[in-house]
């Protein structure tokens, strides 16, 4: 029986199994993947639903993707989760996504623990996101601080202009003269200098935007943008966008 399968431009392929983790696995696999987590609110009202039902939707799919990526042995994943811009979102929808991601951190922290997974926020922690929510972050880095099977950066409250000026300002606090300013002292200042740059990022739902996000790692990766929205996203999407990136000729700038 034939299942519907989606490639990286959205459109259905006629495949009688989606691919699997083996599919993939001989070719170059990235070390860091980042993916935009979107398309939650168009999902949701393609079925007349309100659009907190297509984040609660999203959930199975942030899941599944983590899931396929573990299979493949990735080591580093990054999901933008609420970016610095959300703010400007209704008031009934932003409260839900503060009390929807303290209930995910609650809901999921075990069983990410339990595979082996270390969950760590980048973002500012500034007086609009609830202390109670801050909390559970800081709990569930705590319980999964010393896991290294793979590490699941969850971007929230987060933008990536932010970052950099985060990153600018603690050069000026620190009275780094201009003349010792360069590439290496940004990113030693970044919200984690230890994180490699993504090999891949991914963005569901057919926008062709990186929308703020991990400007300054993004110079060198390779973008996928899918039609796929977010709720509907599974792990042989992340294959299918691996098999994408294999397909991809990494220069850096350079002649090979």
């Amino acid at each position: 029986m034939e299942q519907e399968v989606f490639g990286a431009d959205g459109a259905q392929i006629n495949r009688a199994t989606p691919l699997v983790a083996s599919d993939v696995a001989d070719g170059p696999i990235p070390v860091h993947v980042a993916c935009v987590m979107d398309g939650n609110g168009r999902w949701a009202s393609r079925r007349g639903l309100p659009r907190t039902e297509g984040h609660a939707a999203g959930e199975t799919a942030l899941l599944d993707a983590v899931e396929g990526a573990l299979d493949l042995g990735i080591p580093w994943i990054t999901m933008y989760a609420f970016s610095t811009e959300n703010w400007r979102r209704p008031a009934d929808e932003v409260r839900y996504l503060m009390g929807f991601n303290e209930s995910l951190l609650v809901r999921r922290r075990d069983e990410l623990n339990d595979k082996g997974v270390r969950i760590r926020f980048a973002g500012r922690r500034d007086w609009r996101v609830p202390k109670r929510v801050l909390k559970r972050m800081d709990e569930s880095v705590e319980l999964t601080a010393r896991n290294r099977r793979s590490t699941l950066t969850m971007a929230f409250n987060y933008g990536g202009r932010a970052e950099i000026v985060d990153a600018v300002r603690s050069l000026v606090a620190d009275g780094v003269p201009a003349a010792k300013v360069d590439e290496k002292a940004i990113r030693s200042r970044l919200y984690y200098p230890d994180q490699p740059d993504p090999d891949l990022m991914i963005r569901t739902s057919g926008e062709h935007r990186i929308s703020n996000f991990l400007l300054w790692q993004l110079a060198y990766s390779e973008l996928v943008f899918t039609g796929v929205l977010w709720p509907d996203f599974r792990r042989h999407h992340l294959f299918e966008a691996i098999q994408e990136f294999q397909r991809r000729q990494r220069r850096y700038g350079g002649v090979t």
